[in-house]
């Protein structure tokens, strides 16, 4: 598998960084699984660089290793058993090796050295400001428990803040890159895989053997000696000290309970206890907090919603999590047959909305569907329950466009439109000025009476 697939935005930004005059300091930080360490070594391949990958063992025997790299990286074998018991010594080391020579310097899972060794942070400022920022050198400190690596190296408060000269975040990859993957799949294969793999190269790389989507769940996930069984205890036992607290909250978002007082009533809490897990949970990429795309102040609204953001996470807590017992006893029919009643209707139909939320609304804005460009895209609701799948606001020329997605096994009949017809009217926003577009997203096509209606009326647009 290629997992270099949507990464040469990363990958080129590297290049420049390597390229510079000056010294470079790249800080790379992501969930587990989602490709950095190979991003990092396909772009040092065939360049002067040292690689440490840290452990949770003490700062001296991470210490001892890097001594040992170093002497290899410098070609001095009497370096490998010399009694260097500091870091700075090391660093000079390598700066005044060849310093014509451009090297580059990673530490792989950087948190780990830092969390035994709380000092070694401001012992890597001192390093960078007194050697590396003069030499020639790249630095790249790269690690996976995200809120680790944020306080260590890019918050304010960290004596490494204001160093750096670039950082990457490392994202899932956009379904639009799916079929790069998966040659031979059809559409509906790639969003069903979509739906569970969710963009993380090492997921993709498990399912790409199958073409069945329910015995690839069988066979990776649903098999307790698949590390995907246990992904979400691993993801987050590092990051979180209450797993049980953060699980519970997961469990019940998973559930349709998106509103701050349901997720607390059903925990029967405060719902002022909710914000500090919750916004752990935000910075963690699994949740993101949602508020209709018409509100016109999104930070102070009370409309808010927490959706499960990731897709691998959403499906562990709806069909693994409360079966696991099942499970456990090898009862695993029982909840095959659960996950193929409930996959496509109380998962992938809302996988595709996303989808066509976020990459098919952008898609038609870059072709030019519309004479105007969206200023915001997304979902609206009210307060009576009536929800909008899509709806795009041009604030500046008052256009506003509303749409449905539908993940059916049947074509889109024309009441789907007299429905959103209807829903739009209860949509408050510049109501007496706003021009009106309709968009519609249908799997399985549509009616020959939508389309005949499409074609009557300028103002609705089927998605092909």
């Amino acid at each position: 598998m290629n997992q270099f697939i949507n990464r040469e935005k990363e990958r080129a930004f590297l290049e420049r960084e390597y390229h510079k005059d000056s010294a470079s300091f790249v800080v790379i930080y992501g969930r587990r699984r989602i490709g950095k360490t190979a991003l990092i070594r396909e772009f040092i391949k065939g360049k002067k660089a040292l690689f440490l990958l840290a452990t949770e063992e003490s700062e001296s025997e991470n210490r001892a290793e890097f001594r040992k790299l170093t002497a290899e990286y410098i070609e001095n074998p009497l370096l490998k058993d010399a009694d260097i018991r500091d870091w700075e010594t090391l660093f000079r080391t390598i700066a005044a090796y060849q310093p014509e020579l451009r090297k580059v310097i990673v530490i792989d899972e950087f948190q780990y050295i830092a969390k035994s060794y709380a000092p070694f942070i401001s012992v890597m400022q001192k390093i960078w400001d007194t050697i590396l920022s003069g030499a020639n050198v790249m630095l790249i400190l790269c690690g996976s428990l995200v809120n680790m690596m944020y306080a260590q190296t890019l918050s304010y408060d960290s004596p490494l803040y204001g160093r750096r000269t670039g950082q990457i975040k490392m994202q899932q990859i956009a379904f639009r890159y799916y079929h790069e993957f998966y040659s031979g799949l059809s559409e509906k294969q790639l969003i069903e895989n979509y739906a569970v793999t969710g963009g993380v190269p090492k997921y993709i790389e498990s399912f790409e053997p199958y073409s069945d989507i329910y015995e690839a769940i069988e066979n990776c996930v649903m098999s307790r000696e698949s590390y995907l069984y246990e992904e979400p205890n691993f993801l987050l036992e590092k990051e979180v000290q209450d797993i049980g607290s953060y699980f519970s909250i997961i469990k019940t978002i998973a559930s349709g309970r998106e509103k701050p007082n349901e997720i607390a009533s059903a925990l029967e809490v405060k719902s002022t206890s909710l914000p500090k897990y919750l916004n752990v949970l935000i910075d963690l990429d699994i949740l993101e907090r949602e508020v209709p795309v018409t509100e016109s102040k999104p930070e102070k609204s009370k409309m808010g919603l927490y959706r499960i953001k990731d897709n691998y996470i959403r499906f562990w807590f709806k069909f693994i999590y409360p079966y696991r017992s099942y499970i456990e006893m090898d009862n695993t029919d029982f909840v095959m047959k659960k996950i193929k009643q409930g996959f496509i209707p109380n998962h992938a139909a809302f996988v595709y909305e996303d989808i066509c939320r976020r990459e098919y609304m952008t898609d038609l804005v870059a072709k030019g569907a519309w004479d105007f460009v969206p200023t915001r895209i997304g979902r609206w609701w009210d307060r009576n329950d009536t929800e909008i799948d899509i709806v795009a606001v041009d604030e500046a020329g008052d256009h506003i466009i509303f749409g449905e997605c539908k993940y059916t096994t049947e074509p889109m009949d024309i009441e789907v439109y007299y429905k959103l017809l209807e829903k739009s009217r209860k949509v408050n926003w510049q109501n007496t000025s706003r021009k009106e577009y309709f968009v519609l997203f249908s799997f399985h096509g549509y009616t020959d009476k939508l389309r005949e209606l499409a074609e009557e009326q300028d103002n609705l647009l089927l998605y092909e």
